[in-house]
């Protein structure tokens, strides 16, 4: 069964509705493989909550501006419902529908007991002073109040926001509870019961699953990282830290290209001190479009949806994409580079990792227990090697590409809990 969704025109298609489709697009072909019946399919197509709400920010100089927020829990059925809360101009409902069900899928696939969740506001947070911030956050906090709580819906930091955002959503929620409850979001501060290693998580896990889908030493293997921000600059720094060559990065202030190498830890410290990767003495200039088609072994996308097109994909010359960000490669894109033999390990296995680390600092906030960093990461290490390790041997039995397996896998859990519980009333 196919979900349908109403006839647009080209203009009326936005970054979100894009996502949306391809959100869609993979769960049809998954529910194919798997051979569920269309209400079973429908059922997983469709959200199982979506809040839509606005937001009034009260600015320095006394204007108040009403701006839009969204909270959408797609599936519960493993677990309570978890994921991030984005501050970004471009936020729809249908961008923030396609990242809850995609963090479904990736819970179940990496084997931990949530649903997917994903929050946004459509806003630029860097236009706001940090009172102003403060404020957004505590009332749209106040707005979706109801939905969340450390057994109900868990958030998280992603695109424009981090661990002060979740200090205060944190605080928020404690103060309309009357004690502290540290477990309703994760990203938080140490002091606050964050977890070591949370920060990193993410490009750590994207690290780990390029290693294992190269196969082999990754002395000298050329990197390129399209989005040289919260994700792809530790990705970078970790890949680079195992002895591959990042030669090319880029940010919204433009690409920079070395061909002998970058060093990583000079970029960031440019990055920190200028604010983007553009001017950095010691390489070369790039265009964004330039970086996609370098001869790499290696590309990670690492910043937002739909990056990867069919109008780049048939230029990609990286035998390896490891998605970093969620959503960065179109369905049509996809089937260009499989028949091009581009290996793409999908975002719901590649970009695991912050969710990973996000669930061990529930269990321990939950358990009033902290674990050292180095066993965070072994935790960490060993879930996403068993998610790579099932994805690539049902890869190879059925032979289907790594998203393809990566979305049976994840699908066909949540799909089993599903019935397994049955349907009340």
């Amino acid at each position: 069964m196919t979900v349908m969704v109403p006839s647009r025109t080209p203009a009326q298609i936005t970054p979100g509705r894009q996502a949306l489709d391809s959100a869609l697009h993979q769960l049809d072909q998954a529910a194919a493989h798997l051979g569920l019946d269309d209400g079973l399919h429908t059922m997983l197509a469709t959200p199982r909550r979506s809040l839509t709400v606005s937001v009034p920010v009260r600015r320095e100089d006394g204007r108040m501006d009403v701006v839009q927020g969204f909270r959408v829990q797609h599936n519960v059925s493993r677990g309570p419902a978890k994921g991030g809360i984005r501050f970004h101009p471009s936020t729809d409902i249908h961008e923030v529908t396609a990242l809850a069900m995609w963090m479904t899928w990736k819970c179940a696939l990496v084997g931990i007991p949530y649903g997917g969740a994903k929050g946004g506001v459509a806003v630029d947070p860097t236009v706001l002073t940090t009172r102003e911030l403060e404020r957004l956050t505590r009332r749209y906090v106040n707005e979706i109040l109801p939905l969340i709580g450390p057994e109900k819906d868990i958030p998280a930091p992603d695109v424009g926001t981090d661990e002060q955002t979740m200090a205060w959503i944190m605080d928020t929620y404690s103060v309309n509870t009357g004690y502290s409850v540290p477990g309703v979001v994760t990203g938080k501060p140490m002091t606050l019961g964050g977890s070591l290693g949370r920060a990193g998580s993410t490009s750590r896990g994207v690290q780990i699953a390029a290693l294992a889908a190269l196969g082999r030493s990754p002395e000298g293997v050329r990197v390129a990282v399209q989005g040289f921000g919260k994700v792809g600059a530790l990705a970078a720094q970790y890949l680079a830290d195992a002895g591959c060559r990042v030669v090319a990065v880029s940010d919204v202030s433009g690409a920079v290209y070395s061909a002998s190498g970058l060093d990583v830890s000079d970029l960031r410290a440019w990055v920190a001190e200028s604010g983007g990767v553009y001017g950095y003495r010691h390489a070369d200039a790039l265009s964004h479009d330039e970086l996609f088609e370098l001869d790499v072994d290696v590309l990670v996308p690492a910043a937002l949806e739909g990056v990867i097109t069919a109008a780049n994909a048939p230029r990609i010359k990286a035998r390896l994409v490891v998605e970093g960000a969620n959503g960065p490669t179109t369905p049509e894109a996809d089937e260009i580079l499989a028949a091009n033999g581009t290996v793409i390990v999908p975002d719901i296995l590649a970009n695991a990792g912050g969710v990973i680390v996000s669930y061990l600092e529930w269990v321990q906030n939950m358990q009033a227990y902290s674990w050292s960093a180095a066993e965070v990461e072994m935790k960490l290490r060993d879930l996403m090697q068993n998610a790579y390790g099932e994805v690539k041997s049902l890869a190879a039995d059925r032979d289907l590409t790594l998203r393809q397996a990566a979305h049976v896998i994840g699908v066909g859990r949540v799909a089993e809990a599903h019935q397994m519980r049955g349907l009340y009333p």
